[in-house]
């Protein structure tokens, strides 16, 4: 009989592997790495290394920020237009990405129990994309990327459901329950029949009530506050001389690129800086459109979109904060209040709210059916997700876990089910 099996939550922000140990029934180790990869081209050499994770943030800090750093890559999965990007003198596709990620994951839990383990259960969010052509190529993908990292007999599991059998544990009584998984790319929510002792049974179809999801989690949020509240220090709505006496904006094009990591990843570079240039002339050598430039070529997007972070956090609770920025020649300090964030963030919000209402009419269910709303994934703390589920729900209903490792935990518990 096998002894460990590993549960993986791959996600935008950060992913998890937790071991689960098969003959005693309980997770014995869970490791949490940021889903971050940085590459860099050895000095004389064609070489070209690649880490993940903190390693990879030390590295990128270590060679001055220089080389190819890559967030967020679970967001490329669905998109069928992405074949490839060049990285140096090689070419990695999604799968590829993934795969460095798995791996590096694989090596820690492996040398940590030293065996080669080759089981595994993989999470995936109820929607990668709400086209379905698009959600298929993400799991294939994320299939592909699992089999390149050494797995052999790999299953895939909803991330609420597995957030739900991770909650399950916890448990004295039945309970209807919804589950938030609230990660960086979606948020997703499953209905379930939970109980101290159903987590024996081994088909749990009959337990899930609803699951759907949407698009949108907290890189969208925090792309919302780069293009609301920080791209006019980079030159939005900025005048420029079209023709003598003619002034129009400078184009938002321009700034397509840095308002989400997905594209900051992915863009070309060169042809970027050279439309910039041009407006820069046009614009008598404004200093925010130099911002622009120093911010692309001297590779400061993991940096600017850490300070995002960092402001989505205080915020968590605290009613009022300082965003700051300052790197190179870029110096920006805005205070920023809850009610400023909530402003802002205020689209996605609604989006996710009207989801969520939709999908409870859509199948037949009512907020006081639910008994408990637990929240879990790495965006789930945000106050005006909490005020979504309060006032539906009440306060009295909310329960939250541990938001960055339930999911890996209840998908390797989902071996049972």
């Amino acid at each position: 009989m096998k002894k460990y099996i590993y549960g993986i939550d791959f996600g935008t922000t950060n992913s998890a592997l937790s071991i689960l140990d098969v003959e005693e029934n309980k997770i014995v180790k869970t490791f949490n790495e940021a889903s971050i990869l940085f590459f860099i081209q050895l000095q004389g050499s064609s070489k070209v290394v690649s880490y993940v994770g903190k390693p990879a943030i030390e590295a990128y800090l270590a060679n001055g920020m220089g080389g190819r750093f890559m967030k967020s890559v679970k967001r490329v999965l669905p998109r069928a237009s992405f074949t490839d990007t060049k990285v140096y003198n090689q070419k990695y596709t999604a799968a590829d990405l993934v795969t460095l990620i798995l791996s590096y994951l694989k090596g820690m839990a492996d040398a940590y129990i030293g065996e080669d383990i080759t089981e595994i259960i993989l999470g995936r969010p109820v929607v990668f994309d709400e086209d379905p052509v698009k959600d298929e190529l993400a799991q294939t993908r994320l299939q592909k990327a699992a089999v390149s990292a050494g797995f052999t007999n790999i299953s895939f599991q909803m991330e609420p459901i597995a957030a739900a059998f991770a909650y399950e544990r916890t448990l004295a009584e039945d309970e209807t329950v919804l589950v938030a998984d609230i990660g960086g790319g979606t948020s997703d929510f499953t209905v379930m029949k939970l109980g101290p002792e159903k987590y024996k049974t081994t088909n749990r179809r009959q337990d899930i009530l609803a699951q759907g999801g949407v698009y949108i989690g907290g890189d969208s949020f925090d792309s919302s506050f780069m293009s609301q509240a920080l791209t006019p220090y980079f030159g939005k709505n900025l005048l420029y001389e079209s023709s003598p006496g003619k002034m129009l904006e400078v184009p938002n094009v321009l700034f397509d690129n840095i308002i989400s990591w997905e594209k900051m990843n992915f863009f070309n570079v060169h042809k970027l800086i050279r439309e910039i240039d041009r407006f820069y002339v046009y614009t008598r050598k404004d200093e925010k459109l130099m911002n622009l430039m120093v911010l692309i070529e001297k590779n400061l997007g993991y940096s600017l979109f850490k300070a995002i972070e960092s402001t989505k956090i205080d915020l968590s609770d605290m009613d009022e904060t300082t965003f700051q920025f300052d790197r190179e020649s870029i110096e920006i300090i805005k205070d920023v209040s809850i009610d400023d964030y909530n402003s802002i963030i205020g689209g996605d919000i609604n989006k996710i709210g009207g989801y969520l209402d939709s999908f409870l009419v859509k199948n037949g269910i009512s907020p006081d059916q639910i008994d408990t709303v637990f929240i879990t994934g790495g965006s789930a703390q945000v106050r005006a997700l909490q005020d979504v589920m309060n006032d539906r729900f009440g306060a009295d209903k909310l329960r939250s876990g541990d938001y960055l490792n339930s999911v890996s935990q209840g998908l390797a518990w989902s071996y049972y089910s």
